[in-house]
């Protein structure tokens, strides 16, 4: 299944709380229009930076309506709908076409540490659960589970398997994939200051951290690459490269939770057992981030 829209430049969106680690709405609906006014992609909502591991289903829930409602064919919506329950992942990803979503994204199970045809049994199971588009998502460096190439070129004849986050950080892996998956099926950089040479090697977009303060600039490296204007793509890039690094200096999302609020588009409030971050992390965010001069 070739899905047009999985590409280009997609946000792994923050979810903002307050104080009493509620849902701050109104920095949500904020964070929304700041995308669309930047021209972003594609949003991922309810993903690892989004902290999707400690939101219950009712915010979930929530979260997507006011995103449909302020999105609708203006950008697209991927639903992050993983787990290490194959049960509840299945459950989350067959509700995500009721909640607005148009694509989901599921991540490999985490803690269980399943063998390779376990993953493919899991996945296939959470792609049968929903129809629409289903993009895998690789980071062991979390899950401590790698998913091999060999195991996704087996899950890419699903026939909703489109697409895969990768953020293995293995670059060989990734020239792997390329050179074995089929065409249509799309692969998105999930490692910011891999970004370049994953965009070179064939990847068609990229699922950011960085983008939640930098979405213009992620957009246009996103165009240039697509268009194969690599030194724009390059120029680009270095510059966004601090900026990348900065964004890993702690636990995502501590560091760009810590760069929204010091440009007051949040609060920095993290849920448990996440905590703000360091008073070090935030003077050098608030270094990069100067010195990046994007606009907020």
């Amino acid at each position: 299944m070739e899905i047009d829209f999985l590409k280009g430049s997609w946000v792994a969106i923050v979810t903002p709380f307050n104080k009493n680690l509620e849902i701050d709405f109104d920095a949500w609906s904020n964070l929304l229009d700041f995308h669309l006014e930047n021209r972003t992609d594609g949003i991922v909502i309810c993903g690892t930076t989004g902290e999707g591991a400690t939101l219950e289903f009712e915010e979930k829930k929530e979260l997507m309506k006011i995103a449909k409602k302020k999105l609708s064919k203006k950008c697209k919506i991927m639903f992050g709908a993983g787990s290490n329950n194959t049960k509840q992942a299945c459950l989350l990803a067959s509700k995500a076409a009721e909640l607005g979503a148009d694509a989901v994204l599921t991540v490999t199970p985490y803690y269980n540490k399943p063998p390779q045809k376990g993953l493919v049994t899991h996945f296939k199971e959470v792609a049968e659960s929903t129809e629409l588009p289903v993009v895998l998502y690789n980071v062991p460096g979390r899950t401590g589970c790698n998913i091999l190439p060999e195991t996704v070129l087996e899950l890419s004849k699903t026939k909703n398997i489109c697409g895969i986050k990768e953020a293995s950080g293995n670059i060989e892996q990734l020239e792997k994939l390329v050179s074995i998956l089929p065409k249509h099926f799309s692969i998105f950089s999930g490692e910011d200051a891999l970004n370049l040479p994953i965009m070179v090697c064939g990847a068609v977009g990229t699922i950011s951290v960085t983008a939640n303060i930098a979405p213009k600039l992620m957009k246009e490296f996103n165009d240039a690459a697509l268009n194969n204007d690599w030194v724009k793509a390059r120029e680009i890039h270095y510059k966004l490269l601090p900026t990348h690094k900065a964004m890993f200096v702690e636990t995502n999302p501590l560091p760009v939770k810590s760069a929204l609020a010091q440009k007051n588009l949040i609060k920095n409030y993290l849920r448990s057992p996440l905590c703000e971050s360091s008073l070090e992390t935030d003077k050098l965010v608030k270094e990069i981030i100067t010195e990046l001069g994007v606009e907020f």
